[in-house]
């Protein structure tokens, strides 16, 4: 038989550092790469390609899928699903299991059903949502989880029992997330190590490129603009400090309220409300998003009344958009960084500018985002979730958004914020909030008062919400 009347294979479409990848059978098996060098999509060829040889066999296997949010297992679980067509084979059911009510309820897990009984589980990488499989198992993008270390000691139980599907695999895969976490402890103790346990895959970008995939490398990198987070996720995939979860879940959680709306009825901004209006703007332009967050303060607390996101939007637009928000605010904290300068400049001119320290009372705060501000900024907000000062939606992405927000600790011992790009922006909801939160503190500050306590329906409201901080 020719090589043209061969029929291709599915694994044709894996580029050789992914078929690497995928062919390497060791039990224990950590990739450290680079972003968007298809580790998902590889590692779902593996698993599918064990699920479609049991289904051969009329026996069946499962995978368990954990990623560091409900976003990422779902997109991960995608993969899976491709490659279940590029396999041609048949899906049973898909079942998604949640817990709470109503659309914006959390996920617990979502699973793939073939018709033996082989199954593809996909959860959000906790430690008590991992914890009771007997599967094989793939952490995905595991330096991210809230608390890897609890969750590793959750899952690895998963793959002991031989007998319950025969002998089980274990695979890793991430860029680095800083130094200390399971993730780093497990590729130092192996990678180029005598005698190591796991077999190690590390694909910087270049590498990917080298072997196939179809990326500019010099554009990708002017596009960054940014030569340490080059280092980390791209090349050479440096360990190079250390991370934490801003906002946890948990946290996040504690100030989910249905008092709280996402969006309000225009109405809203053109007529008189009881309680004062702060507003925080995080500008973006093509790549971002731009983000208002606006915020009743009720005593000592902030309401979220409307979360508003404009994408991809010109500057003129945004600002016709902003105007009535902007108009009824008490005080706007807006983002004075690159592209923001223009949009800044623009609205000091119709609505002042506040600098007590320039004799200027207007009502805009120009705030250049520097590292000192993002430690002031972003420190503020833990500490009033902590307070449970803030009441913001339930809402999935508003809450996947605020956890994406790192505290970094860089090798040199130094402090800043991150969070990665994904495809629903670059924690611009939660810069946006820290802003509205810095515009509520600076009248606080000033001494000036704007909530009558003695009021009756001030009282009743500052009892609900002493009734639910001890609930």
């Amino acid at each position: 038989m020719t090589r043209s009347n061969v029929a291709p294979s599915p694994r044709d479409l894996l580029l050789p550092y992914q078929r690497k990848w995928a062919d390497d059978d060791s039990r224990f098996k950590i990739g450290l790469m680079a972003r968007q060098v298809g580790k998902d999509f590889t590692s779902a060829e593996e698993g599918i390609r064990d699920c479609y040889q049991h289904e051969l066999n009329r026996d069946k296997t499962t995978w368990l899928v954990g990623a560091p949010s409900e976003r990422q297992a779902m997109e991960s679980l995608e993969k899976w699903k491709e490659w279940t067509e590029a396999y041609k084979l048949a899906i049973e059911d898909v079942v998604e299991e949640r817990e709470g009510d109503g659309k914006e309820a959390l996920l617990k897990s979502s699973t793939i059903i073939f018709p033996n009984g082989s199954r593809v589980i996909a959860v959000p990488g906790k430690p008590d949502t991992v914890r009771g499989f007997s599967a094989n198992i793939l952490l995905t993008e595991f330096a991210f989880f809230e608390d890897p270390d609890a969750t590793w000691r959750a899952v690895l139980p998963s793959i002991t029992n031989p007998l319950r599907g025969g002998q089980k695999k274990c695979r890793l895969i991430s860029t680095p997330n800083g130094v200390g976490n399971k993730f780093h402890d497990l590729w130092r103790k192996n990678y180029n190590a005598a005698n190591a346990k796991w077999s190690c895959h590390k694909v910087t970008i270049t590498d990917a490129v080298a072997q196939g995939l179809p990326i500019d490398i010099d554009e990708l990198r002017e596009a960054l603009d940014d030569a340490e987070g080059w280092a980390i996720e791209y090349d050479p995939l440096d360990f190079l400090d250390t991370a934490t979860v801003l906002l946890p879940y948990d946290l996040i959680a504690l100030c989910e309220s249905q008092e709280a709306t996402e969006t309000i009825p225009f109405e809203y901004w053109t007529t008189a409300s009881p309680f004062p209006v702060d507003l925080g703007i995080d500008f973006g332009r093509k790549k971002d998003l731009t983000v208002s967050w606006a915020a009743e303060a009720i005593a000592d607390m902030q309401i979220t009344k409307e979360v508003l996101c404009l994408e991809k939007m010109s500057t003129p637009r945004q600002v016709e958009q902003l105007r009535p928000r902007i108009t009824k605010a008490r005080r706007v904290c807006l983002d004075y960084t690159g592209p923001g300068i223009g949009m800044g400049d623009y609205l000091v001119e119709e609505f002042g500018e506040w600098n007590p320290d320039q004799h200027k009372y207007g009502k805009i705060e120009l705030i250049t985002i520097t590292n000192q501000i993002k430690l002031e900024m972003f420190s503020k907000l833990r500490m009033a979730f902590e307070k449970r000062a803030w009441r913001i939606p339930i809402n999935r992405v508003i809450r996947e958004d605020l956890h994406s927000m790192n505290r970094v600790v860089t090798g040199a011992g130094n402090v800043t914020y991150r969070a990665p790009h994904t495809a629903d922006g670059h924690a611009d909801r939660c810069t946006g909030l820290a802003l509205c939160t810095r515009a509520g503190a600076i009248l606080a500050s000033a001494g000036r008062i704007y909530f009558n306590a003695e009021s009756p329906r001030n009282r009743i409201l500052t009892e609900r919400r002493e009734r639910s901080l001890t609930a």
